[in-house]
């Protein structure tokens, strides 16, 4: 079998450059450009060169093991050492989970291949390789997503009571920084319609009427006066007279996004959440133009 290098080459600094991005997508970490092309470039050096050397199985998967923690480290800049350590793992992960996509789909196309030395030695057209690699590449970056948005969400859950005049009820609570919603300069939580006609109604607790701006538009929303009381860790925090209006939630794991400045001490006021909130903002901002540059 002719092998043509730079076509080998080619195909695995494709393959090492899109498991190095998901590793770094794994482990949170931003990723650099040039430091991602040089480590699949070592990476498919590695696997250009390695095979033609004769070495005992057991020393080529340890070889395969340490380029691996190299490369790992490579593509990671300028991070802590846990950063280091989640993205080896994810990159070794990724790794293992495309290979048994790999042997799956050379099964089901009848395509011939063979373990050696620590490495897949096929006789696979390239479209179906890169193929299977777009479609891993994709379901992984999606379940990558899923997977840190269900985490946030879980960590930041907590249970709540609201009390209304003679009404109390127990809800399940999401603490979500991006909520800024003020009224009379104090913090506004969100509660579904279902809350507030199980909590407010008969009870004529209206407070005013404010704007809410979504996504989807502008809207008049009413705002509701009741108790708060919040299930922390440690201790439980009530907040007296806090208000709430009535918004559109569409998830099944809460029916109440609270405002931070409930969850914070007395101290705590809206001009620094918002100030907060300034800064972060412009952070995000500053990253965006250095990337651009």
């Amino acid at each position: 079998m002719v092998v043509y290098w730079e076509y080998a080459f080619l195909e695995n600094f494709i393959l090492d450059g899109l498991l190095l991005f998901l590793a770094l997508k794994c482990a949170r970490v931003r990723c650099y450009p040039l430091n991602l092309f040089f480590a699949a470039g070592i990476g498919a050096a590695e696997a250009v060169v390695f095979p033609l050397f004769t070495v005992p199985v057991w020393a080529a998967y340890l070889i395969k093991i340490a380029g691996g923690v190299i490369i790992s480290l490579v593509a990671v800049r300028k991070a802590k050492g846990k950063a280091y350590l989640i993205t080896a793992a994810a990159f070794f992960l990724m790794t293992f989970a495309f290979g048994g996509l790999l042997v799956a789909a050379y099964s089901f196309f009848g395509t011939e291949y063979a373990e050696g030395n620590g490495f897949l030695v096929e006789r696979a057209p390239v479209a179906l390789v890169l193929g299977c690699a777009g479609v891993f590449a994709v379901f992984a970056f999606f379940a990558i997503r899923y997977f840190y948005r269900y985490r946030r969400i879980k960590r930041n859950l907590f249970s709540c009571v609201l009390t209304a005049g003679n009404k109390t009820v127990r809800v399940t609570g999401f603490s979500d920084s991006g909520n800024l919603l003020t009224f009379r300069n104090k913090p506004v939580s969100v509660i579904s319609a279902l809350t507030a006609l199980a909590l407010f109604h008969g009870n004529g607790r209206e407070a005013g009427r404010m704007t809410v701006n979504t996504v989807s538009g502008s809207r008049e929303a009413p705002v509701f006066e009741c108790d708060l009381e919040v299930a922390l860790a440690q201790k439980k925090v009530r907040r007296k007279s806090v208000y709430v209006t009535v918004g559109n939630i569409q998830s099944k794991e809460y029916n109440l996004i609270l405002h931070t400045a409930n969850l914070e001490g007395e101290d705590e006021t809206v001009t620094q959440i918002k100030e907060m909130a300034r800064k972060n903002k412009g952070k995000r901002e500053r990253r965006k133009l250095s990337m651009r540059k």
